[in-house]
């Protein structure tokens, strides 16, 4: 994976703000690896920073001409790079890739904000250290964190559900403009003639269904779950299967089916299969009374509830058990794979 700006806009200033930007003038791992490991806890929710190597700097800003990395050190500096960043707890990986401008080599250090938050990095580089510290970023330094710093740091872990995540696999362009247009329609929302003649990237923004990096724009895993035609391109086995058990759980015949597209589809075109093939009624007459009685084989509204909970409301992982509301135009907890068993019936016979 490439970095997702040029190294002429990062030296700018101009898209990415400095307090997201290290120069440095050769590669130091005791200073750098605690600058990788703030950026990837990213406390403030900046999408992590940039570390650039062969740029001499004062007062945070490049001085010119640029010095660059000899073309000798190069593969050094990158081995190097990979072997400290195992130090840090959990596994974190950056971006590291080689750019050339004005004539030097330079190496440019990408570290979004990670995952699996938070990061911890050795104190020192010598051997027998055994003190970790969760270093973060603030303003245009890395520092060790307070003690309400360090329980923000934590409690942001347990904040950023799956759903909200950034994906790193996937374009813009996966996001489908009409299936977009068509859910804007059905909610009835303001945005749908933003939609017809506005700006893509920007309706995506107002729906953040994106990051909002200005260097980085890519899909966020809530928006291909709804907006891209096949999500299970980026979440395998991104289905919901419906399963009968004719016979019981323990008998030998199974009736499978499976749908899959985009989530919301996926619910309704489920819960219409089962609407029309499996839930099935019974009229019985009295003779006291003129009304008759319907009975159902299953209670379809109770099935309906039940796959609908199942689709937008199930956890994705154990940290987003803190999960928290927000007044976004959606917001679903959902799961890669679904499974709705039906069995035992109401035996009309």
């Amino acid at each position: 994976m490439a970095i997702p700006t040029s190294i002429k806009t990062l030296l700018s200033g101009d898209v990415v703000e400095w307090a997201r930007i290290e120069l440095k003038q050769t590669w130091d791992p005791a200073a750098s690896l605690k600058t990788i490991c703030a950026f990837a806890n990213d406390l403030d929710n900046w999408g992590g920073g940039y570390i650039i190597i062969g740029v001499q700097e004062v007062n945070g800003r490049p001085i010119y001409p640029l010095k660059g990395v000899q073309p000798e050190k190069l593969d050094s500096f990158q081995k190097s790079i990979f072997a400290k960043c195992k130090l840090l707890r959990p596994s974190y990986t950056p971006i590291i890739s080689v750019e050339k401008y004005q004539g030097k080599y330079f190496i440019v250090i990408w570290c979004p904000g990670g995952d699996n938050r938070p990061y911890s990095s050795p104190k020192t580089m010598e051997r027998n250290n055994k003190e970790r510290i969760h270093y973060i970023r603030k303003a245009s330094n890395t520092v060790a964190p307070s003690d309400d710093e360090e329980k923000d740091l934590f409690n942001l872990a347990n904040r950023v559900p799956f759903d909200d995540r950034v994906n790193h696999q996937a374009e813009i362009t996966d996001l489908n403009i009409t299936l977009i247009q068509n859910y804007l329609r059905e909610i009835g929302s303001s945005l749908y003639e933003k939609s017809i003649t506005g700006d893509f990237t920007e309706l995506c923004s107002d729906m953040n269904i994106i990051s909002i990096l200005p260097e980085y724009v890519k899909p966020k895993n809530v928006g291909l779950m709804f907006f891209c035609a096949q999500p299970d391109k980026f979440f395998p086995f991104t289905q919901i299967d419906v399963v009968q058990f004719p016979d019981g759980l323990g008998g030998d015949n199974i009736i499978e089916n499976t749908f899959k597209g985009p989530i919301h589809h996926q619910l309704r075109e489920a819960l219409q299969f089962i609407k029309n093939s499996i839930v099935s009624k019974k009229i019985v007459k009295s003779a006291d009374k003129a009304e008759s009685d319907w009975v159902f084989n299953y209670p379809y509204a109770a099935l309906e509830e039940a796959l609908a909970n199942a689709v937008y409301h199930r956890l994705s992982e154990a940290s987003d058990k803190a999960c928290y509301e927000k007044k976004n135009i959606m917001r679903s907890r959902t799961r890669k794979f679904f499974f709705f068993a039906l069995s035992c019936p109401i035996n009309f016979s």
